[in-house]
């Protein structure tokens, strides 16, 4: 590990000479590379750089320790000091491990997400506009930005489907967990007997692809325009703004209808398209790979049930890493942190036992 930490840092100093290189800083597409490269390095070299200067005064704690001909106040300073910094060695050691793991390239992007409502009829369309309300809060809280692509209402303040974009730093590395299938269990408004009702919704979280990195032939695409309409079927626009994009060699469809503009509902639906297309690829490639180098957070298949929110305790667990939190309220209110960080802590725990077995 030290060799690797050696060599970073040696790259860090290049990038760091490299960027203020005034024929390097003409040249904007190689900058902002290096930039880029130079700023994820940073946190590993700063880290390392305590942990240098750590190891160092505990050296010298050593020799105090040791030095018999120091004196005895000297020498149990030196001891106490011995031991807190064993430990913020350790700790350093740990926390260098971590941001020395492969990273997952579209951990800083902003996120598409997909939220449909399952098995459970109108309460099912309900508990979708719930979390879809839910990541919105999380959002809000976090200071990222919310903008809405698709919607299909139920008529009773439900969504039998919803696609929203995320836009912020890192919303894919905090959102990707999110993924699988949720379900709820309580007791419906409309239900005179008092009897809980078990519902659930799909979610599905997209990294949002750049034109640069995927590129659909225009021949593979049919785009079908018509006119928009909302809950019932009552029109919503009279003029033909509402667009559907057929993936022929696949099969996809997407359908936007939420813009005035046949252009705006365009764009959004490539957006969407590109989305689900890299998402079928990635999961395809990870079909084919080994199935026991699966993570403890799981596949992120869409049908695997991954939470449940039941209502009459007041708890949300996770059954990826069996975390139960007794705060439903708070919860669904967007106060999702915690169970967040539980899912990347058992992710990168996970990705640890690989990487030193």
């Amino acid at each position: 590990m030290l060799q690797k930490l050696d060599f970073l840092q040696e790259k860090y100093e290049d990038l760091s000479v490299k960027i203020g290189d005034p024929e390097v800083i003409n040249n904007q597409n190689l900058w902002k590379k290096l930039v880029k490269e130079h700023s994820e390095l940073e946190p590993i070299v700063e880290k390392y750089k305590e942990l240098t200067t750590s190891e160092e005064a505990l050296k010298e704690a050593k020799e105090i320790l040791y030095d018999k001909s120091a004196d005895e106040e000297l020498r149990e300073m030196a001891k106490m000091e011995m031991d807190e910094l064993g430990d913020k060695v350790e700790e350093l050691k740990e926390e260098i491990k971590i941001l020395l793991l492969p990273k997952d390239p579209n951990d800083e992007k902003n996120v598409i997400v997909e939220i449909r409502a399952g098995t459970g009829g109108d309460e099912a369309g309900l508990f979708a506009a719930d979390l879809f309300r839910m990541y919105t809060r999380y959002s809000e809280r976090i200071g990222w930005k919310v903008e809405m692509m698709s919607l299909n209402e139920t008529g009773v303040g439900g969504y039998k489907e919803v696609i929203f974009m995320i836009k912020g730093k890192g919303a894919y590395s905090k959102l990707k967990y999110e993924s699988g299938a949720h379900r709820v269990q309580r007791i419906p408004a409309t239900e005179s007997g008092g009897r809980i009702h078990t519902s659930a919704a799909t979610v599905a979280v997209l990294p949002e692809v750049d034109d640069v990195e995927f590129q659909i032939n225009a021949n593979d695409l049919r785009v079908d325009v018509f006119r928009s309409s909302g809950c019932g079927g009552q029109s919503v626009n009279t003029t033909d703004s509402a667009v559907r994009i057929t993936h022929l060699p696949t099969g996809l469809v997407v359908s936007c209808q939420d813009e005035k503009s046949q252009l705006k509902n365009k764009e959004k639906a490539l957006k969407i398209l590109k989305a689900r297309l890299q998402d079928k690829a990635i999961q395809e490639q990870q079909d084919e790979i080994a199935q026991n180098r699966k993570s403890q957070v799981g596949s992120g298949d869409r049908s695997e049930r991954i939470r449940t929110y039941n209502f009459p305790q007041g708890r949300v667990t996770d059954h990826r890493i069996n975390v139960t939190l007794y705060k439903l309220d708070g919860f669904l209110d967007g106060d999702i942190n915690e169970m967040i960080d539980a899912l990347v802590t058992s992710d990168q725990a996970e990705k640890l036992k690989a990487v030193e077995q």
